[in-house]
Protein backbone atom coordinates (compact mmCIF):
# COMPACT_ATOMS: atom_id res chain seq x y z
CA UNK A 1 0.00 0.00 0.00
CA UNK A 2 2.89 2.36 0.87
CA UNK A 3 4.34 1.66 -2.58
CA UNK A 4 1.03 2.55 -4.23
CA UNK A 5 0.79 5.82 -2.26
CA UNK A 6 4.41 6.68 -3.11
CA UNK A 7 3.81 5.93 -6.78
CA UNK A 8 0.63 8.03 -6.74
CA UNK A 9 2.53 10.90 -5.08
CA UNK A 10 5.30 10.68 -7.68
CA UNK A 11 2.82 10.75 -10.60
CA UNK A 12 0.95 13.67 -9.00
CA UNK A 13 4.17 15.63 -8.52
CA UNK A 14 5.21 15.02 -12.12
CA UNK A 15 1.77 16.08 -13.36
CA UNK A 16 1.88 19.28 -11.30
CA UNK A 17 5.43 20.03 -12.51
CA UNK A 18 4.36 19.55 -16.13
CA UNK A 19 1.44 21.91 -15.59
CA UNK A 20 3.76 24.54 -14.08
CA UNK A 21 6.18 24.24 -17.02
CA UNK A 22 3.32 24.42 -19.51
CA UNK A 23 1.87 27.46 -17.76
CA UNK A 24 5.28 29.20 -17.81
CA UNK A 25 5.67 28.54 -21.52
CA UNK A 26 2.13 29.66 -22.28
CA UNK A 27 2.39 32.82 -20.17
CA UNK A 28 5.62 34.16 -21.64
CA UNK A 29 5.24 37.79 -22.69
CA UNK A 30 5.62 38.34 -26.42
CA UNK A 31 6.56 41.97 -27.00
CA UNK A 32 9.31 42.70 -29.51
CA UNK A 33 11.53 45.83 -29.40
CA UNK A 34 10.60 46.21 -25.69
CA UNK A 35 11.21 49.04 -23.26
CA UNK A 36 10.68 49.29 -19.50
CA UNK A 37 9.92 52.66 -17.91
CA UNK A 38 10.25 53.06 -14.13
CA UNK A 39 7.98 55.55 -12.38
CA UNK A 40 6.76 55.99 -8.80
CA UNK A 41 7.61 52.46 -7.72
CA UNK A 42 6.14 50.75 -10.78
CA UNK A 43 7.67 49.17 -13.87
CA UNK A 44 5.84 49.74 -17.16
CA UNK A 45 6.56 47.43 -20.10
CA UNK A 46 5.77 48.33 -23.72
CA UNK A 47 6.77 46.83 -27.06
CA UNK A 48 5.88 45.87 -30.62
CA UNK A 49 2.92 43.50 -30.79
CA UNK A 50 -0.07 44.93 -32.67
CA UNK A 51 -1.09 47.10 -35.62
CA UNK A 52 -3.61 48.66 -33.24
CA UNK A 53 -0.99 50.40 -31.08
CA UNK A 54 1.02 49.55 -27.94
CA UNK A 55 -0.04 47.39 -25.03
CA UNK A 56 1.26 48.14 -21.54
CA UNK A 57 2.03 45.72 -18.70
CA UNK A 58 2.68 46.81 -15.11
CA UNK A 59 4.80 45.26 -12.35
CA UNK A 60 6.04 46.24 -8.91
CA UNK A 61 8.78 43.63 -8.69
CA UNK A 62 9.80 42.72 -12.29
CA UNK A 63 8.29 39.27 -11.65
CA UNK A 64 4.52 39.67 -11.65
CA UNK A 65 3.30 41.42 -14.81
CA UNK A 66 -0.31 42.43 -15.37
CA UNK A 67 -1.87 43.88 -18.47
CA UNK A 68 -3.53 47.26 -18.07
CA UNK A 69 -7.29 47.13 -17.61
CA UNK A 70 -9.43 49.28 -19.88
CA UNK A 71 -8.93 50.51 -23.44
CA UNK A 72 -8.25 46.88 -24.41
CA UNK A 73 -4.95 47.10 -22.53
CA UNK A 74 -3.45 49.72 -24.86
CA UNK A 75 -1.40 52.69 -23.67
CA UNK A 76 -1.43 54.11 -27.21
CA UNK A 77 -4.13 53.25 -29.70
CA UNK A 78 -4.51 53.79 -33.43
CA UNK A 79 -6.80 56.72 -34.16
CA UNK A 80 -5.49 58.81 -31.26
CA UNK A 81 -2.13 59.38 -32.96
CA UNK A 82 -0.28 59.36 -36.26
CA UNK A 83 -0.13 56.03 -38.08
CA UNK A 84 -2.28 53.26 -39.51
CA UNK A 85 -0.02 50.23 -39.09
CA UNK A 86 3.51 49.14 -38.21
CA UNK A 87 3.47 50.36 -34.61
CA UNK A 88 7.03 49.50 -33.62
CA UNK A 89 9.71 50.19 -31.03
CA UNK A 90 8.16 52.54 -28.43
CA UNK A 91 10.15 54.51 -25.86
CA UNK A 92 8.53 56.27 -22.89
CA UNK A 93 10.12 59.12 -20.95
CA UNK A 94 8.94 61.85 -18.58
CA UNK A 95 9.68 65.56 -18.45
CA UNK A 96 8.13 67.51 -15.56
CA UNK A 97 4.55 66.22 -15.29
CA UNK A 98 4.18 65.01 -18.88
CA UNK A 99 4.85 61.52 -20.22
CA UNK A 100 6.04 61.14 -23.81
CA UNK A 101 6.07 58.14 -26.10
CA UNK A 102 8.35 58.16 -29.14
CA UNK A 103 7.40 55.42 -31.57
CA UNK A 104 7.36 54.21 -35.16
CA UNK A 105 4.27 53.91 -37.37
CA UNK A 106 4.00 53.70 -41.15
CA UNK A 107 7.84 53.64 -41.11
CA UNK A 108 7.96 57.16 -39.70
CA UNK A 109 8.64 58.48 -36.20
CA UNK A 110 6.11 60.32 -34.05
CA UNK A 111 5.81 61.52 -30.44
CA UNK A 112 2.61 61.33 -28.37
CA UNK A 113 1.82 62.73 -24.90
CA UNK A 114 -0.05 61.53 -21.84
CA UNK A 115 -0.70 62.44 -18.21
CA UNK A 116 0.03 58.85 -17.15
CA UNK A 117 2.46 56.10 -18.17
CA UNK A 118 -0.65 53.94 -18.64
CA UNK A 119 -1.87 56.35 -21.30
CA UNK A 120 -3.81 57.15 -23.27
CA UNK A 121 -0.96 58.67 -25.28
CA UNK A 122 -2.37 61.10 -27.84
CA UNK A 123 -1.47 63.85 -30.30
CA UNK A 124 -3.39 67.08 -30.81
CA UNK A 125 -2.24 67.02 -34.44
CA UNK A 126 -1.74 63.59 -35.96
CA UNK A 127 1.69 63.98 -37.52
CA UNK A 128 5.15 62.46 -37.80
CA UNK A 129 8.35 64.36 -37.17
CA UNK A 130 10.34 65.91 -40.01
CA UNK A 131 13.03 64.05 -41.89
CA UNK A 132 13.80 62.43 -45.20
CA UNK A 133 12.89 58.91 -46.26
CA UNK A 134 11.82 56.11 -43.97
CA UNK A 135 12.71 56.61 -40.30
CA UNK A 136 12.24 54.04 -37.51
CA UNK A 137 13.44 53.00 -34.02
CA UNK A 138 13.48 56.28 -32.07
CA UNK A 139 15.43 56.79 -28.86
CA UNK A 140 15.32 60.18 -27.13
CA UNK A 141 18.33 61.11 -25.01
CA UNK A 142 18.56 64.29 -22.93
CA UNK A 143 22.13 65.26 -22.10
CA UNK A 144 23.28 66.85 -18.85
CA UNK A 145 23.34 70.26 -20.54
CA UNK A 146 19.63 69.93 -21.33
CA UNK A 147 19.97 69.32 -25.07
CA UNK A 148 17.70 66.66 -26.55
CA UNK A 149 18.87 64.17 -29.16
CA UNK A 150 16.92 61.71 -31.26
CA UNK A 151 18.85 58.57 -32.17
CA UNK A 152 17.01 56.72 -34.91
CA UNK A 153 17.36 54.52 -37.98
CA UNK A 154 17.09 55.63 -41.59
CA UNK A 155 16.48 53.07 -44.32
CA UNK A 156 19.18 54.26 -46.69
CA UNK A 157 21.50 51.67 -48.29
CA UNK A 158 20.93 49.63 -45.15
CA UNK A 159 19.42 50.23 -41.74
CA UNK A 160 21.77 52.99 -40.58
CA UNK A 161 21.74 54.77 -37.22
CA UNK A 162 21.58 58.58 -37.22
CA UNK A 163 21.37 61.29 -34.57
CA UNK A 164 19.67 64.67 -34.72
CA UNK A 165 18.90 67.38 -32.20
CA UNK A 166 15.31 67.77 -31.01
CA UNK A 167 13.43 70.92 -30.16
CA UNK A 168 13.01 71.59 -26.44
CA UNK A 169 9.35 70.53 -26.49
CA UNK A 170 10.08 67.32 -28.49
CA UNK A 171 7.66 68.49 -31.19
CA UNK A 172 10.15 68.07 -34.05
CA UNK A 173 13.79 67.71 -35.00
CA UNK A 174 16.27 70.41 -36.02
CA UNK A 175 16.93 69.10 -39.57
CA UNK A 176 20.33 70.68 -40.16
CA UNK A 177 21.77 68.81 -37.14
CA UNK A 178 21.14 65.32 -38.55
CA UNK A 179 24.22 63.17 -39.07
CA UNK A 180 25.12 59.45 -39.33
CA UNK A 181 26.43 57.41 -36.40
CA UNK A 182 26.85 53.75 -37.34
CA UNK A 183 26.40 51.20 -40.06
CA UNK A 184 27.21 47.49 -40.26
CA UNK A 185 30.82 47.11 -41.32
CA UNK A 186 32.19 44.20 -39.26
CA UNK A 187 31.70 40.48 -40.00
CA UNK A 188 29.57 39.82 -36.88
CA UNK A 189 27.32 42.72 -37.92
CA UNK A 190 26.42 41.18 -41.29
CA UNK A 191 26.68 37.43 -41.07
CA UNK A 192 24.41 36.98 -44.11
CA UNK A 193 26.81 39.16 -46.17
CA UNK A 194 23.88 41.11 -47.55
CA UNK A 195 24.06 44.34 -49.55
CA UNK A 196 21.66 45.85 -46.98
CA UNK A 197 23.49 45.69 -43.60
CA UNK A 198 21.36 46.31 -40.53
CA UNK A 199 22.20 48.44 -37.49
CA UNK A 200 19.12 49.36 -35.47
CA UNK A 201 17.46 49.61 -32.04
CA UNK A 202 19.73 52.38 -30.67
CA UNK A 203 19.91 53.11 -26.92
CA UNK A 204 22.32 55.59 -25.33
CA UNK A 205 23.83 55.72 -21.83
CA UNK A 206 26.33 58.25 -20.47
CA UNK A 207 28.97 57.53 -17.84
CA UNK A 208 31.86 59.80 -16.79
CA UNK A 209 31.34 62.02 -19.85
CA UNK A 210 31.55 59.07 -22.23
CA UNK A 211 28.56 58.16 -24.41
CA UNK A 212 27.70 54.51 -24.97
CA UNK A 213 25.58 53.78 -28.04
CA UNK A 214 24.08 50.28 -27.96
CA UNK A 215 22.69 48.81 -31.16
CA UNK A 216 21.46 45.58 -32.73
CA UNK A 217 22.70 44.06 -35.98
CA UNK A 218 21.64 41.60 -38.70
CA UNK A 219 18.03 41.26 -39.82
CA UNK A 220 15.78 40.49 -36.82
CA UNK A 221 14.80 37.19 -38.49
CA UNK A 222 18.45 36.13 -38.57
CA UNK A 223 19.44 33.79 -35.68
CA UNK A 224 22.59 35.96 -35.40
CA UNK A 225 20.64 39.08 -34.39
CA UNK A 226 22.89 40.45 -31.63
CA UNK A 227 23.83 43.51 -29.55
CA UNK A 228 27.02 45.54 -29.41
CA UNK A 229 28.01 49.06 -28.49
CA UNK A 230 30.24 51.94 -29.48
CA UNK A 231 31.62 54.87 -27.48
CA UNK A 232 32.24 58.55 -28.07
CA UNK A 233 33.20 61.70 -26.19
CA UNK A 234 30.32 63.51 -27.87
CA UNK A 235 26.61 62.62 -28.31
CA UNK A 236 27.16 63.13 -32.04
CA UNK A 237 30.24 60.94 -32.36
CA UNK A 238 32.52 59.90 -33.92
CA UNK A 239 31.85 56.43 -32.51
CA UNK A 240 34.39 53.69 -31.80
CA UNK A 241 32.99 50.17 -31.70
CA UNK A 242 33.82 48.08 -28.63
CA UNK A 243 36.45 45.43 -29.37
CA UNK A 244 34.55 42.84 -27.31
CA UNK A 245 31.36 42.99 -29.41
CA UNK A 246 28.87 41.38 -29.45
CA UNK A 247 27.90 41.57 -25.78
CA UNK A 248 24.56 39.78 -26.27
CA UNK A 249 24.21 37.00 -28.86
CA UNK A 250 22.92 33.49 -29.50
CA UNK A 251 26.40 32.14 -28.76
CA UNK A 252 26.35 33.69 -25.29
CA UNK A 253 22.70 33.00 -24.38
CA UNK A 254 21.95 29.83 -26.39
CA UNK A 255 18.80 31.34 -27.89
CA UNK A 256 18.35 32.80 -31.38
CA UNK A 257 17.53 36.38 -32.32
CA UNK A 258 18.74 38.29 -29.25
CA UNK A 259 18.46 42.06 -29.50
CA UNK A 260 16.65 45.38 -29.87
CA UNK A 261 15.95 46.52 -26.35
CA UNK A 262 16.42 49.30 -23.85
CA UNK A 263 18.24 49.87 -20.57
CA UNK A 264 16.61 50.76 -17.28
CA UNK A 265 17.76 50.97 -13.68
CA UNK A 266 15.66 48.93 -11.27
CA UNK A 267 14.56 50.02 -7.79
CA UNK A 268 17.70 48.44 -6.29
CA UNK A 269 19.96 50.53 -8.52
CA UNK A 270 20.82 47.59 -10.80
CA UNK A 271 21.21 48.31 -14.51
CA UNK A 272 19.17 45.92 -16.67
CA UNK A 273 18.50 45.48 -20.36
CA UNK A 274 15.11 44.38 -21.67
CA UNK A 275 15.12 42.89 -25.18
CA UNK A 276 13.52 40.24 -27.37
CA UNK A 277 14.56 36.83 -28.66
CA UNK A 278 13.10 34.54 -31.26
CA UNK A 279 10.05 32.55 -30.14
CA UNK A 280 12.36 29.55 -29.94
CA UNK A 281 15.29 28.19 -31.94
CA UNK A 282 12.96 26.85 -34.63
CA UNK A 283 10.53 29.78 -34.95
CA UNK A 284 10.98 33.57 -35.13
CA UNK A 285 7.61 35.04 -34.12
CA UNK A 286 5.98 36.00 -31.88
CA UNK A 287 9.19 37.17 -30.32
CA UNK A 288 9.63 36.62 -26.58
CA UNK A 289 10.56 39.31 -24.04
CA UNK A 290 13.53 38.89 -21.70
CA UNK A 291 15.73 40.87 -19.31
CA UNK A 292 19.37 40.60 -18.30
CA UNK A 293 21.56 42.45 -15.77
CA UNK A 294 24.53 44.63 -16.69
CA UNK A 295 27.23 46.61 -14.92
CA UNK A 296 29.93 49.09 -15.89
CA UNK A 297 33.39 47.72 -15.03
CA UNK A 298 36.54 49.85 -14.90
CA UNK A 299 39.33 48.90 -17.29
CA UNK A 300 43.11 49.32 -17.20
CA UNK A 301 42.92 52.56 -19.19
CA UNK A 302 40.83 54.33 -16.58
CA UNK A 303 37.60 54.01 -18.56
CA UNK A 304 34.68 51.63 -18.35
CA UNK A 305 33.26 48.83 -20.39
CA UNK A 306 29.84 47.26 -20.01
CA UNK A 307 29.73 43.73 -18.67
CA UNK A 308 26.61 41.62 -19.21
CA UNK A 309 25.66 39.06 -16.52
CA UNK A 310 24.63 36.28 -18.89
CA UNK A 311 23.61 34.07 -15.96
CA UNK A 312 20.86 36.53 -15.02
CA UNK A 313 19.03 36.10 -18.35
CA UNK A 314 15.34 35.26 -17.96
CA UNK A 315 12.09 35.57 -19.88
CA UNK A 316 9.27 37.77 -18.61
CA UNK A 317 6.06 36.03 -17.66
CA UNK A 318 2.52 37.33 -17.46
CA UNK A 319 1.60 36.33 -13.93
CA UNK A 320 4.25 35.06 -11.52
CA UNK A 321 7.75 34.58 -12.91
Amino acid sequence: MKYIYALFFCFSLCFISEKIVAKTLNDTLYLADPTIFVDKGNYYLYGTSSDQGFLVYVSKDLKTWKRKAGNDGFALKKGDVFGNKGFWAPQVFKRKNTYYMAYTADEQIAVALSKSPLGPFKQETLKAISGTGKQIDPFVFTDTDGKNYLYHVKLDRGNRIFVTELKADFSDIIPETTQPCLTGTEPWENTAKTDWPVTEGPTVLKKNNVYYLFYSVNDFRNPDYAVGYATSNSPKGPWVKYAGNPVISKKLLKINGTGHGDFFTDKNGVLQYVFHTHHNNQKVSPRATAIIKAVFVSDKNGGYHLQIDHGSFRFLIEGIN
